[in-house]
């Protein structure tokens, strides 16, 4: 955007389309909370449904035990629930 400074939304969604991120690497890069980004993602989620792109998420997944059959993959699980452990990977997101 020439002259107008992007919304954090918009350079996530920049940083996401060229290099694939979990949210506690974006909540780092931009200073904000990880609830934050995964609201921020959520809302791309819909966003792009007009356009030709979409939000692909790479599951969470447990280190323990490799379960990665989580109901909701955009939020970060506790722990496991196959094997309880608390040892779970951050899904992984980006725009194609």
């Amino acid at each position: 955007m020439q002259g107008e400074r992007e919304t954090t939304r918009q350079q996530i969604a920049a940083r996401i389309r060229n290099d694939p991120s979990p949210p506690g690497v974006l909540a780092s890069e931009f200073a904000i909370p990880c609830s934050v980004v995964l609201s921020h993602v959520e809302h791309l989620a819909q966003s792009l449904r007009s356009t030709d792109e979409q939000l692909l998420a790479a599951p969470p997944e447990c280190r323990e035990c490799g379960f990665s059959e989580f109901d909701d993959i955009i939020n970060r699980p506790s722990r496991c629930p196959n094997c309880k452990s608390e040892n779970v990977d951050e899904p992984v997101f980006t725009i194609d």
